[in-house]
């Protein structure tokens, strides 16, 4: 029996032992740090802010980038549009080409979306050479040709020569301006019924026997030092810093009340025919068409250009 009783004293022993650990281990001390289900944990205010933060950019609109193609440095426009266009998620990426043949060519092989470097005119001639589908969508400017002279030859059109050099756009319709401009000035006489883009083919008569030269219209100013003048247009002359208003000799007439080519000499923006009702392009177009594009190119280039589009004041 006392070898039965010590048995029995030792399992009680152990089993309250057993107990005691067990509610130790449940209950903890007083100076222990509380487990917390992570699920249920509340938010720090870091933790709050990001959140916030994070469905403040779900529902921010995703940029979305339109390349547009442009010759020449004149495009203080098209940082004021971008401002405009900041709020409806919109931004125009310029894509700068060097010479008038490319940027048609890289519109119609969608290189880029847009562009905005030529008249109607231009637009209407590559078409018809190079079966190009893009389509006119919103009229900008009007770039009036000019003549520069070379300071050192002439200082006047009364100054012209004969066998003095004139150096003139080498591209048709440019090309065909500047020879009715020197029609104007009366140095020589096209065939009426070439319209406003003659050739030197077309000119009838020499009435001062100069020596017409052509060349790309982005290297005119370059080679005005080998000219006694250079017929130069509004956007190259800007970029090569020459401002018609004050350095030019002659001017273009743009009044179209006198000059009835005037309307196919206005500046546009261009997208292939597939895009014309993009709304993205549309929205480009009409802030472009705003009071504060209107400013920014008055201020920024002192008259080489004019706004050309419906309701604008020059």
């Amino acid at each position: 029996m006392k070898k039965t009783n010590k048995i029995w004293k030792k399992t009680a022993a152990a089993a309250l032992a057993a107990v005691c650990a067990v509610s130790l281990s449940g209950c903890g001390s007083k100076d222990s740090a509380p487990q917390t289900d992570a699920a249920n944990a509340p938010q720090t205010e870091a933790a709050e802010k990001a959140e916030g933060e994070g469905a403040d950019a779900a529902k921010a609109p995703e940029t979305v980038v339109v390349k547009v193609g442009v010759v020449g440095e004149y495009n203080a426009q098209w940082d004021t549009i971008n401002e405009l266009l900041a709020g409806d998620g919109i931004q125009v990426e310029l894509v700068k080409f060097t010479d008038y043949a490319a940027p048609n060519r890289a519109l119609n092989d969608g290189e880029i979306d847009l562009n905005a470097f030529q008249h109607k005119a231009f637009l209407a001639n590559d078409i018809a050479q190079k079966g190009y589908d893009i389509v006119d969508i919103g009229d900008t400017i009007i770039a009036p040709l000019a003549v520069f002279n070379n300071k050192d030859k002439i200082s006047s059109m009364e100054d012209i020569k004969d066998g003095d050099v004139i150096a003139i756009p080498s591209d048709l319709t440019n090309g065909g301006r500047a020879l009715k401009l020197l029609e104007k000035a009366g140095l020589i006489e096209c065939d009426p019924e070439k319209g406003y883009t003659p050739t030197k083919a077309d000119i009838l008569n020499y009435n001062v026997k100069i020596d017409i030269k052509e060349a790309e219209s982005a290297t005119l100013y370059n080679i005005l030092p080998d000219c006694a003048a250079a017929i130069i247009n509004g956007g190259n002359a800007y970029t090569a810093g020459l401002n018609p208003a004050e350095d030019a000799i002659f001017q273009e007439d743009v009044d179209p009340a006198t000059n009835e080519a005037v309307p196919q000499l206005i500046n546009i923006i261009a997208a292939r025919s597939a895009d014309k009702d993009n709304e993205v392009y549309k929205k480009i177009v009409d802030a472009y068409h705003t009071k504060e594009v209107e400013q920014t190119i008055k201020d920024a280039y002192q008259g080489a250009f004019l706004c050309a589009w419906e309701g604008a004041e020059n």
